[in-house]
């Protein structure tokens, strides 16, 4: 299966996690994730996921900022509730990557390594997301305005034929390119961009 050669661009993101290294599932525990991973989770390229992976990259790595972020340690909130707009699938690459899960998540063992009750929605926070870490305390706070990054205005004269089922197969063909395009820029061009993902520290 190939994809858009920018997804190999984008940065990437390596966290520990003790149940994988317990279980023998991944050496030292070290577990390396792409955007390419959220992709096929999601089963598209969009912003959205996009954004949610970029949310949820640069809160971790402000979260810990002297190694590799626990996987099964960390909290995510969400401000939305489950079944509003998009707020699923951000949930869901936030969870992919720091292993939060609802109360459908792995029990634990012994105890320990529980991944139950750490994701949570229409929770009373002052962002779009919320990560905690467990073992401190510390929380950053992350918000995401795709709006920096506008739709090509091709791709919106093409919108109308696609949703139709009217555009013929040239169109589909650039519509796809115009839309990859925009994540492209969102992901590579402004991946710096501090107006399109703000992060900050919410003190304990």
């Amino acid at each position: 299966m190939s994809y858009p050669e920018f997804f190999a661009a984008v940065p990437r993101l390596t966290l520990h996690d003790p149940l994988a290294a317990l279980l023998g599932a991944a050496a030292n525990g070290l577990i390396e994730y792409g955007y390419t991973d959220a992709v096929k989770l999601a089963g598209h390229s969009c912003p959205t996921v996009a954004g949610a992976y970029l949310m949820t990259l640069k809160a971790l790595t402000k979260l810990y900022p002297d190694g590799p972020p626990e996987r099964g340690g960390i909290q995510v909130e969400l401000s939305a509730a489950q079944a509003d707009g998009v707020a699923g699938v951000t949930a869901a690459v936030a969870g992919l990557l720091t292993g939060a899960a609802g109360e459908g998540g792995f029990k634990g063992l012994g105890g320990r390594y529980s991944r139950r009750n750490l994701l949570a929605f229409a929770t009373a926070i002052d962002a779009e997301l919320c990560f905690t870490r467990l073992d401190t305390g510390a929380r950053v706070a992350v918000a995401y305005h795709p709006e920096v990054v506008p739709a090509p205005p091709e791709l919106q004269e093409l919108m109308p034929k696609l949703l139709a089922g009217t555009a013929n197969a040239a169109e589909e063909t650039e519509f796809g390119r115009l839309w990859q395009l925009r994540v492209k820029r969102i992901l590579i061009d402004h991946f710096d961009d501090s107006e399109l993902v703000v992060c900050r520290e919410i003190p304990q």
